[in-house]
């Protein structure tokens, strides 16, 4: 068994359940907000067999969206001088992390 952890923009969240729960995946869900670029982020917990990771990550995968937008970069001094160079960044799609599961206890 695998726990697969997934972070995704709140953007998509809506089209990720609907499409884990069509393909019979369940999963439980966890507000969070990301440091750099402070947009609100969904935790998916989702356990699964080992043999259903990959289609997993593929139903995830299909329903995230990607965009570029520029933010101000981290500050940095040059010569004594603060500054905060603009960054383009890609925003959106998602993080999975498939770790083993060593026991699973349903009581």
């Amino acid at each position: 068994m695998k726990l697969v952890l997934t972070i995704a923009s709140n953007n998509d969240v809506k089209t990720i359940i609907n499409a884990m729960a069509k393909e019979g995946f369940f999963t439980t869900r966890i507000s969070t907000t990301g440091q750099f670029l402070s947009d609100g982020h969904t935790l998916f917990f989702s356990g699964t067999e080992d043999e259903k990771v990959d289609k997993l990550i593929s139903v995830i995968q299909e329903n995230v969206t990607k965009r570029t937008v520029d933010v101000r970069g981290v500050e940095s001094t040059l010569e004594g001088t603060l500054l905060k160079q603009p960054v383009t960044v890609e925003k959106g799609g998602a993080i999975c992390f498939v770790i083993d599961v060593e026991r699973y206890i349903k009581i």
